[in-house]
């Protein structure tokens, strides 16, 4: 595996790629790597015929700058474990060639960034939208690849591509998770051992409100998520949301969509876990 780390290098080594006709599929990620990112690089090597990811801890993105401070960073250990699943390019780039100047540009993903993620963490699908569309212009790939974890993201990801009419296709992924359920995230290593025993119970608890579909409704629901989330001293939630999944616009009755999913943050102490489940769609109702 080659690894660059400006935008020349970069350019040098995609050029010897496109000559030779191969298609590029591209895994952005802010590095501290898992399981959860190794299985889209895996998919990615599915489907193009090379694959090149990033790793760069975007500011831009970070609404708080503890958690920037916080964010777990090992390049080397993420290098090896990349070279592993057959990763043929790592750019690790550094603030200053992502940003040589400011980046001021404005987003508006209208209704996509007003709710969940968006209300919370004012401005950081605006930090994800400029570091992916700069990512993108970079590697300029035929797909790329992206956990449904972060399901908001993936949404707001899909109209930024629309909106600036690229040509990339985003490819959704599947949640990975622990043996004991957790969805796998970088930010699982800054649990202690006490909030790491208890965080499973938000993947438990989502799973487990699968059974009372749709017999309760949707604000019983979300009242015996919260409630039992909030049983565990270690968790507590900050919001839980009963969305369409296409507008991720909040749903009154469980006959408003054909698409509904339920999306959770819930903060460690001042770890932020963020987990989704579907309860409806066309494959798959209740």
């Amino acid at each position: 595996m080659k690894i660059v780390k400006t935008v020349a290098e970069l350019s040098g080594q995609l050029a010897s790629y496109r000559k030779e006709n191969r298609k590029i599929g591209f895994v952005p990620t802010m590095g501290a790597l898992h399981q959860g990112h190794l299985s889209l690089v895996k998919e990615a090597a599915s489907q193009a015929d090379v694959v090149v990811a990033s790793v760069f801890v975007n500011p831009n993105q970070f609404n708080n700058a503890d958690d920037l401070k916080r964010y777990p960073r090992d390049l080397s250990k993420d290098a090896a474990m990349l070279e592993a699943v057959k990763c043929e390019l790592l750019f690790a780039p550094d603030v200053n060639e992502v940003y040589p100047e400011e980046d001021k540009r404005v987003f508006d993903f209208g209704s996509l960034e007003t709710v969940m993620e968006g209300k919370y963490r004012p401005g950081h699908f605006n930090g994800v939208a400029q570091v992916v569309s700069r990512l993108f212009d970079m590697v300029k790939p035929d797909k790329a690849f992206f956990g449904l974890k972060d399901f908001q993201q993936l949404a707001v990801i899909q109209n930024l591509v629309q909106q600036l009419n690229l040509k990339v296709e985003i490819v959704p992924c599947a949640i990975i998770r622990e043996d004991d359920g957790l969805a796998m995230s970088s930010r699982n290593a800054l649990l202690t051992e006490e909030q790491r025993k208890n965080a499973p119970e938000i993947a438990r608890t989502l799973f487990d409100s699968c059974n009372f579909v749709p017999e309760l409704t949707i604000e019983a629901l979300k009242k015996k998520v919260h409630d039992e989330i909030n049983k565990s001293s270690e968790l507590e939630v900050e919001y839980f949301e009963i969305v369409d999944g296409y507008t991720l616009q909040a749903v009154d009755n469980w006959t408003d969509s054909n698409y509904i999913v339920g999306c959770i943050a819930v903060f460690a102490n001042k770890i932020r876990l963020i987990d989704n489940v579907t309860y409806k769609n066309k494959d798959h109702e209740y």
